[in-house]
């Protein structure tokens, strides 16, 4: 697949099967095949996932946070050709921790290493900054497999 960067919106949804609300990548802005790939989400203050505590300030979920940047994971490996027909199932995440809270108004940028890579199968490395701090990482294991 040829990319042109930046991936917006539509070009995303073309690689990935998540619709609004589930599609959580706003734009892809780097991209090297088999190697990293780098992604944004912006935060809104009217998503409907965000966690709104009584006395506080709402935030992003860290499931959320998580599943954003599984979803970028994902971009890397679905756009090479051989897998578009393929759908990718994540089989664990490993040493996730979380930094720091996300809130409304934030640029999250996600980024999305490649450790290990096979076939049908692989493991991911995966971290979101805000502002330069980073909010969470992890580590991801994926499978493919058809419909």
């Amino acid at each position: 697949m040829n990319l042109q960067l930046p991936l917006d919106y539509s070009a995303i949804e073309r690689i990935l099967p998540h619709r609004y609300p589930f599609l959580l990548v706003d734009k892809i802005t780097e991209f090297e095949p088999d190697l990293r790939i780098v992604g944004v989400k912006n935060v809104a203050s009217n998503e409907p996932y965000l966690s709104r505590p009584a006395n506080g300030r709402p935030s992003l979920p860290p499931t959320i946070l998580t599943e954003a940047v599984a979803q970028v994971g994902a971009i890397l490996i679905l756009a090479k050709p051989e897998n578009k027909d393929q759908l990718i199932f994540f089989r664990g995440m490993e040493r996730v921790r979380f930094r720091g809270p996300v809130h409304p108004g934030d640029v999250v940028i996600v980024e999305a290493t490649v450790k290990r890579l096979r076939s049908r199968m692989g493991v991911l490395g995966g971290r979101a900054t805000v502002n330069g701090r980073v909010v969470i990482n992890g580590t991801m294991t994926f499978a493919l497999g058809s419909e």
